[in-house]
């Protein structure tokens, strides 16, 4: 034993992981005493080390350490400055290694300013700081660790590099709760966790918050990754930043990955690794390599604009669909790496598709890896479970009123917009979010100050982000899935909005699929369910989707919802279709809607691919296919979806006959489009539809042609108007409509 220069509290407080700052103990120190001289000493805690030596590198001179009131606390004595640059040798079990020490790099990374704006709630690049960074200090490559646990007594970084023990690395504290410690050459590819112990000593093991990727489920361990790489998208970004989408072609494909197509166990990919399907064994997911190499041109060849991804944030459990996130800085392992992500969406802005990715800040799972009681309190969620839990979905709810919380989640959105370049986010149960009583009884919810149900922390959270997230990315899109009359979701935060630029139009959802699972016959009684949404369609800026929560938990697929048999069937899947897309509003379609899915989607199977064998299926994927490309290449369908000048009934109040008629404006030209739309199976013979102006009028698409299944009931390619003695219609088409079927005609010029 070594002449000792700290005390046994001194040496047992790091020992027994107590100490909140070990940098003060380990490492180099000048020694102070005036007896001393110029002396220094360096300090290091070995667990399970036999002997230590100091290294001077410049002459490779090993200097021994003494142990100190503890067989594995060494210490030596040096002569000269106090110095950084030092190796300590080790030997345990017989067998020795040389390392740096990671408390001789005692600068932090995250500056006081970093820390400050955190702690207010506005760095929006905090990832750039907290997580696990590859990066080179002082000449030295390792990696920077830096976590948010202020309620915690102690904190360590922990992994297979030291063996998941948490006396190895401990962490220092830093101002703002924030915990920190760089470890030289450790790199890419590590997998870690932090072992948090809470002030009664208990300890919890939890993955990296901030981390950017995890372990392939059911391991949880979080992986240092390195997020470089080599965009090719900047004209793609350019032209995004440039454009209003509000008044462009968006037209989504909603696509779960997991379950969108597999491939054989034994057929592996051609780079990375293959996940097994869980509830399939013999089946493997694609990686996203392979999504981009057979997705996007499925969804090019379909017509749609964009492709909207259900979370791909990472989650333990694949029946989640990705909703209950415990990654969320991570895109999950199981299609691949961030750079496999990241090549998919290159990919997508190459082909002139957008990526839109579902984002969760609503609530998060209890997995013991996971943010629940993530210091040993209630850090990130309420501590009152009246605010902080959703029992219905057995999640916890984000404490929208710590800035730090909120921090997170703004900094998390951008950061899928910096990173990943993706282009839009679809923002999952708002309604949740906004209302304090969502979902629960009387007595089981605590009003605002105010006495009101509205989560005023939840509105300043959503407003923030819309407002910064438009700030840095023009041309970006952000989908509120709101399904409540909060009024101004899609309105700018300084008329008093929430912010969003675009809003999912439940309603119309629920009217439209009501309507037409009515028999035709009764569909007269009905009418108001078809005509119903353009009293309030630009209250706001509404997207129209049919999205994955229609064909699941019992509600059969779109196909199955259709009445009649199967010709009417896929008659009147085409007629909604059609008028989906003819009506205000940006579109979003389900994956397998597009080919008339006949059964529920199944998460754990393949869509159901045969069923393009039969020619019904082939004919309406083809039909969804024209109707892509009629709304792309007509701007009367998109430029002026959100005002009264973009749309006008001709004729609504037909329910004898369950026709409806209409026109959409080109915002710019002024030029119109006349839809007819005959949700009954008889054919109308001269059926006169009132038009703007007189000339001929072809038919630019009709859902009952023949290369479609329907029965080519049609007007011989299109029609010259009449005269009509109509106060506000003085011309008239004499149509024939088809039955279940809609035609729309433009007039040439």
């Amino acid at each position: 034993m070594t002449s000792a220069t700290l005390s046994p509290d001194q040496v047992y407080r790091v020992v027994e992981n107590r100490h909140s700052n070990p940098f003060e103990i380990l490492g180099s120190h000048p020694l102070e005493q005036p007896e001393a001289g110029d002396r220094w000493v360096v300090r290091a805690y070995l667990p399970e080390a036999e002997a230590a030596w100091v290294v001077r590198p410049e002459t490779w001179q090993e200097h021994p350490m003494g142990t100190v009131h503890h067989p594995h606390f060494f210490e030596c004595e040096l002569s000269g400055q106090a110095d950084k640059n030092y190796l300590i040798k080790i030997k345990e079990n017989g067998h020795e290694r040389v390392i740096r020490d990671p408390y001789a790099f005692k600068s932090p990374l995250l500056t006081d300013f970093d820390l400050h704006l955190f702690g207010e709630g506005n760095h929006h690049a905090i990832y750039e700081k907290m997580g696990a960074h590859p990066v080179e200090v002082e000449g030295v490559i390792g990696t920077y660790f830096a976590v948010w646990a202020p309620n915690a007594r102690n904190v360590s970084v922990v992994g297979n590099f030291n063996q998941w023990d948490g006396r190895k690395h401990q962490m220092r504290l830093l101002s703002g709760g924030v915990w920190d410690l760089f470890i030289p050459d450790l790199g890419v590819g590590e997998i870690y966790k932090y072992e948090i112990k809470n002030h009664q000593g208990h300890v919890y093991l939890k993955s990296d918050p901030y981390g950017f990727q995890q372990q392939v489920r059911p391991d949880t361990a979080s992986v240092v990754t390195d997020l470089s790489y080599t965009w090719s998208d900047d004209r793609w970004l350019e032209q995004r930043r440039q454009q209003e989408p509000q008044e462009r072609p968006i037209s989504v494909y909603e696509v779960h990955l997991g379950s969108w197509l597999h491939d054989s166990w034994d057929n592996p990919p051609a780079q990375g690794s293959a996940v097994r399907v869980s509830q399939k064994p013999d089946a493997r997911f694609l990686t996203y390599r392979e999504l981009a190499a057979r997705l996007i041109p499925y969804v090019k060849e379909m017509g749609y604009t964009h492709i909207e991804v259900m979370p791909v944030a990472e989650h333990p459990f694949d029946g989640s669909w990705g909703y209950q996130v415990a990654g969320h800085f991570a895109p999950t392992s199981r299609f691949g790496t961030p750079q496999d992500f990241m090549y998919f969406v290159d990919q997508c802005h190459a082909e002139g598709i957008g990526v839109i990715v579902d984002w969760v800040p609503g609530h998060f799972p209890k997995d013991a890896h996971g943010l629940a009681y993530f210091d040993g309190s209630h850090l990130y969620e309420h501590a009152d479970p009246r605010k902080g839990e959703h029992k219905g979905w057995g999640t916890l709810v984000f404490n929208y009123s710590r800035n730090e919380v909120r921090n997170f989640l703004i900094a998390n959105a951008l950061f899928w917009f910096d990173k990943y370049h993706i282009d839009g986010i679809r923002v999952d149960a708002v309604a949740s979010m906004l209302y304090l009583d969502y979902d629960r009884k009387d007595g089981e919810w605590v009003t605002n100050q105010f006495g009101g149900h509205e989560n005023l922390e939840a509105v300043e959270l959503l407003t923030q982000l819309n407002t910064l997230l438009f700030g840095y990315y023009p041309g970006a899109l952000s989908i509120a899935e709101e399904s409540t009359a909060w009024p101004n979701v899609s309105r700018p935060t300084y008329v008093g909005g929430l912010g969003f630029n675009l809003k999912w139009n439940m309603g119309w959802m629920h009217d439209m699929l009501h309507y037409f699972s009515q028999d035709p016959l009764y569909r007269r009684y009905h009418q108001n369910n078809v005509t119903f949404s353009i009293w309030y369609a630009f209250s706001e800026n509404f997207m129209l989707a049919l999205s994955h929560d229609e064909v699941v938990h019992g509600k059969g697929s779109l196909y199955q919802k259709m009445p009649g048999d199967e010709w009417q069937k896929f008659a009147n899947l085409r007629a909604l279709y059609a008028y989906m897309f003819t009506h205000p509003g940006k579109k979003t379609l389900f994956m397998g809607m597009e080919f008339g899915q006949t059964t529920e989607w199944n998460s754990w199977l393949d869509l159901d691919w045969g069923l393009l064998n039969h020619a019904p299926h082939r004919q309406l994927k083809q039909f969804v296919a024209d109707l892509n490309r009629l709304y792309r290449q007509e701007p009367a369908l998109y430029t002026d979806d959100f005002s009264t000048s973009g749309f006008e009934w001709i004729d609504c109040n037909d329910a004898g006959n369950s026709v409806v008629s209409f026109l959409r404006r080109d915002k710019q030209s002024g030029e119109c489009l006349v839809t007819v739309c005959n949700f009954t199976p008889q054919p109308q013979y001269d059926y006169w539809v009132g038009v703007p102006e007189p000339g001929y009028y072809r038919e630019l698409l009709n859902s009952d042609a023949t290369v479609y299944g329907g029965s080519g009931v049609d007007n011989g390619g299109g029609q010259h108007s009449h005269g009509w003695d109509n106060p506000r219609w003085p011309n008239a088409l004499s149509l024939t409509l088809p039955p279940l079927g809609v035609v729309v005609l433009k007039l040439e010029r």
